[in-house]
């Protein structure tokens, strides 16, 4: 009786001591993320707007973790091409990284840019890439020697088109005159006769064209709409140059080292979602720019497929060049751009020029 008597205490202060215990407090963990464009950018306003809440909903569920976030845009930190660098540095842990600015640093992420005329489609392209960099280690070491971590990759653009000052049909008309663009899409312009490539980029393709420093510009509808471009370059070449990955979430690798499983979980498992509502934006976004393009006074001439062909073949072959230089670095670059066409011929595209099949 005694002993009975003794269990069912010790069993009663036992569920009374569980009862009472109070529940684990929550840990608040900093994050700054960064990024040198402007918060109106599409992909600067989703990161906000998306991935934010949604890595604060998931936390939420088990109450173990939040992240106190603090955002900085539009150069308070760092300049759009500074962000690589910043995060490496950690000034911020998190970044939005414009990957076309670090063709040396970054090569493997031009996979998209070097195969163009195949998909204008962000959302097949952001699949196929961030599917490459997980099959392939190569994309992750070379942010691994940036001192980041690679999470996602992301597709802001529906494809590449030319907007001018003045009508335009084909790649020929583009003879003699200056075209900006930004990093590889610039190789595009080596086929066409005394075609001068000038790079820049977003925040500043409008003076350029507008101070005559360049007579096109190569970029995608929402961009347009967003800077206004239509004012200085009322006319738009359809030529479906193709979506290409430019964006990549990172994380500075000292601040995800400390970072709890479960946070890291789940950031992972939302820069997935966020690279794939990015990219479904983007399309959404661009079919709405073009109709406020036409709006505002802009004119749209479709590229006819022989046109788009011929300037495809005028090309080298930078796919190859691409695959090659990454192979002689002891990387599979052969490997993935083979791989990278496969996944897009699943999807249901066929290169116009199939890049792959050249090589050796």
């Amino acid at each position: 009786m005694k002993i009975t008597k003794l269990l069912c205490s010790t069993i009663a202060l036992t569920l009374a001591s569980l009862i009472w215990t109070p529940a684990m407090a929550t840990q608040t963990i900093k994050t700054v993320v960064i990024d040198g464009y402007p918060a109106k950018a599409m992909w600067v306003n989703e990161f906000s707007k998306f991935f934010i809440p949604n890595v604060n909903k998931r936390l939420a569920e088990t109450g173990n973790y939040k992240i106190d976030w603090q955002e900085s845009y539009g150069g308070s930190i760092v300049k759009p091409k500074g962000v690589l660098e910043g995060v490496k540095l950690g000034l911020g842990d998190i970044g939005i990284v414009t990957t076309i600015f670090h063709s040396s640093k970054l090569p493997s992420q031009a996979l998209s840019a070097v195969t163009p005329f195949i998909v204008a489609d962000a959302r097949v392209v952001a699949k196929a890439v961030d599917e490459i960099a997980k099959e392939f280690p190569t994309m992750q070491k070379e942010f691994a020697k940036q001192n980041q971590v690679y999470l996602a990759t992301g597709v802001v653009l529906d494809t590449y088109q030319v907007f001018s000052e003045q009508p335009i049909k084909s790649a020929t008309d583009l003879e003699g005159s200056k075209v900006a663009g930004a990093g590889m899409n610039l190789r595009y312009l080596e086929g066409i006769n005394n075609a001068a490539g000038v790079r820049g980029g977003l925040t500043n393709f409008y003076n350029m064209l507008q101070t005559g420093l360049v007579d096109h510009a190569m970029l995608w509808p929402e961009a347009a709409n967003t800077f206004k471009v239509v004012e200085v370059a009322p006319y738009m070449l359809q030529a479906n140059l193709g979506a290409v990955n430019t964006k990549t979430v990172t994380a500075n690798a000292r601040y995800w080292k400390k970072l709890p499983q479960e946070v890291k979980d789940v950031m992972l498992e939302v820069a997935v979602l966020y690279r794939d509502h990015v990219a479904s934006r983007a399309m959404t976004r661009a079919r709405s720019s073009l109709r406020n393009f036409q709006k505002e006074g802009g004119s749209i001439t479709k590229m006819e497929k022989e046109a788009q062909l011929a300037w495809a073949n005028s090309m080298p072959n930078i796919a190859v060049e691409w695959a090659e230089a990454l192979d002689k670095k002891g990387e599979p670059g052969s490997e993935m751009l083979r791989a990278y066409i496969d996944k897009l011929a699943r999807a249901g595209y066929d290169p116009i020029r199939d890049w792959s099949a050249e090589l050796p």
